[in-house]
């Protein structure tokens, strides 16, 4: 559900009068629908960094197989398949994730919605003649929809309805990029960036440079930043948009983020929400939110927030929280 807009560059080559420290490397592979960088520098050498990019690579691989809706082997699709027909038995993993699900649910204040599938295959933005629904499709859809309404037990889950499904997308690329951050740090491996599809977590800095350098994408002008920003330590971040992802009808832009609870794009006048938080699933959470919500609205949601912060870009202003421009270090 979330659209990342913005782009990271890499780091500028190190100061050769500061200290000689591990080599920044370089993995890049496809997954999750997209692709998927890792920049990290790994103080144990060649066996340290190996070990690492086969550990990321194979959870990712793992993570992929178990919970993507587009592979019809997933036990997320098995799941789906049985909507309205039987229980499905989920292990604790599963199970682990539909928490994150309530989690998110509730802190998003239904703007995140696992089983908001029906809406988004409605309003299918990448059809080769994309058509708006009637009002009755999006009611019926509607009636599809409901986190609360999803059935479970321990170790199974049963969706009640028949067309009712199932839909990590939302999130899973933000937590799967926190989950190859966690596995660099086990790792003994202190600075890393985490890029998937341009959801970024960061850990430390490049060799040689106090901070990682995100480059923010202008939505007037797409693949150009407009800005960047600084960060360091271990942060987040995530932006959520439509600039890209949508079609246009008689002038209208109908973009690929449904509200849930209208069963609608959002229709707000914004068109990009950028956060900087502790994780990426924090960061993308947010900004997806904010952008729903739009402005005042979603300033006020992020600054909620303890550490977030965020800016909202609409068609003809802008809103930010107080520390958002701290980050920002060029324009």
């Amino acid at each position: 559900m979330a659209f990342i807009a913005q782009s990271h560059k890499a780091p500028e080559p190190p100061d050769p009068s500061g200290p000689v420290g591990p080599p920044l490397r370089k993995r890049v592979f496809p997954a999750l629908g997209t692709s998927c960088e890792l920049q990290y520098s790994a103080p144990g050498g060649d066996r340290q960094a190996q070990d690492f990019e086969r550990r990321a690579v194979a959870w990712v691989e793992s993570f992929e197989a178990r919970y993507s809706r587009f592979r019809p082997e997933s036990l997320l699709s098995r799941v789906n398949a049985a909507a309205g027909r039987a229980w499905v038995e989920v292990d604790p993993e599963m199970e682990q994730m539909f928490k994150l699900c309530d989690t998110l649910h509730f802190m998003t204040q239904g703007v995140l919605d696992p089983t908001a599938l029906p809406l988004i295959r409605l309003w299918n933005w990448k059809a080769e003649a994309p058509v708006i629904p009637p009002d009755g499709a999006v009611a019926v859809a509607r009636r599809l929809v409901g986190w609360p309404k999803v059935q479970r037990s321990p170790g199974k889950i049963f969706l009640p309805e028949s067309g009712m499904a199932l839909d990590f997308g939302g999130f899973g690329k933000e937590y799967a990029v926190d989950m190859v951050s966690q596995i660099a740090a086990d790792g003994g491996i202190s600075d890393v960036l985490v890029d998937f599809g341009h959801d970024l977590r960061l850990r430390g800095a490049p060799p040689g440079r106090p901070a990682w350098h995100i480059g923010l994408e202008d939505p007037h002008r797409p693949g150009q930043p407009w800005a960047s920003v600084a960060l360091s330590g271990s942060r987040g971040i995530a932006s959520s948009g439509d600039y890209i992802r949508r079609f246009v009808i008689e002038g209208r832009r109908y973009g690929h983020i449904v509200d849930p609870r209208t069963g609608r794009p959002v229709a707000n006048g914004c068109i990009q929400a950028t956060v900087i938080a502790s994780t990426c699933l924090q960061a993308g959470a947010l900004s997806t939110t904010a952008f729903v919500l739009g402005i005042p609205q979603g300033i006020d949601f992020i600054q909620a927030c303890p550490g977030a912060e965020g800016l909202i870009i609409a068609e003809t202003s802008r809103a930010q929280t107080r520390g958002f421009f701290h980050h920002v270090v060029s324009s």
